[in-house]
């Protein structure tokens, strides 16, 4: 997240992490829609499309935290994105009750580049993502309420979505799923979700320009007192 002294001046950026294998899929109308969304609101949004850029999940023996010497250049470069988010979005579909692993590689890859077990045990959270919100949009073939039924979306809010935001210190900017999404959907059906994707986006900018005014008027009452 950009340091306070310019976290005020820059623009609002939201990285939208997409992992989905199809091109065309609904998860990508997803990420084009709420990019969209985003951009007719002021705000910055860049898409890192994983299967698209061909980003490798497999954490090497030599990568783990506190072992590597270095930072291999693929993460290096994702962690040049994110420095500058306020917001970060993931995009997948539900598969076999958890995120794809190409979404959970990018988390012990780049997200986990730096934050030890030491570090998550001693509540240490992570310079780059302290303090930036995390959403989610996900999809899934079979229904919200058959999920609901078996404790899936239940377990994924609390094993992933709090369980990443509490290591890392990110703040929750909401989960929102679709089910039965299928070969054959209705048109209307897709709109739909569609515009449920653009009212959750324009909630999340609204969130974060209201923080941003927030912390400038604390900024000013900070400047008019030191007078």
């Amino acid at each position: 997240m950009p340091d306070t002294l310019t976290a005020t001046s820059t623009p609002v950026r939201h990285v939208i992490v997409l992992g989905h294998p199809a091109p065309g899929s609904f998860n990508h109308e997803v990420a084009e829609r709420y990019c969209k969304t985003v951009r007719e609101n002021g705000q910055e949004a860049v898409v890192r499309d994983l299967y698209a850029l061909e980003f490798d999940p497999c954490l090497r023996a030599d990568r783990r935290p506190g072992h590597a010497t270095g930072m291999s250049a693929d993460v290096a470069h994702e962690i040049g994105f994110l420095r500058q988010a306020d917001v970060i979005v993931f995009v997948y579909p539900i598969w076999f009750g958890m995120p794809p692993a190409i979404i959970k590689g990018y988390v012990d890859r780049v997200l986990g580049v730096a934050l030890t077990p030491k570090d998550i045990r001693d509540h240490q959270t992570d310079s780059v993502l302290a303090g930036v919100s995390l959403t989610t949009l996900s999809s899934s073939a079979t229904t919200r309420l058959w999920l609901d039924e078996h404790g899936q979306m239940g377990s994924i809010r609390q094993a992933f979505d709090r369980y990443l935001m509490g290591i890392f210190g990110m703040r929750d900017a909401g989960h929102v799923h679709f089910g039965a999404i299928v070969e054959g959907m209705s048109a209307r059906f897709v709109r739909e979700a569609l515009l449920e994707v653009e009212e959750h986006a324009r909630k999340v900018c609204s969130q974060i320009a209201a923080g941003r005014h927030s912390l400038k008027s604390a900024e000013a009452m900070a400047i008019f007192g030191a007078r």
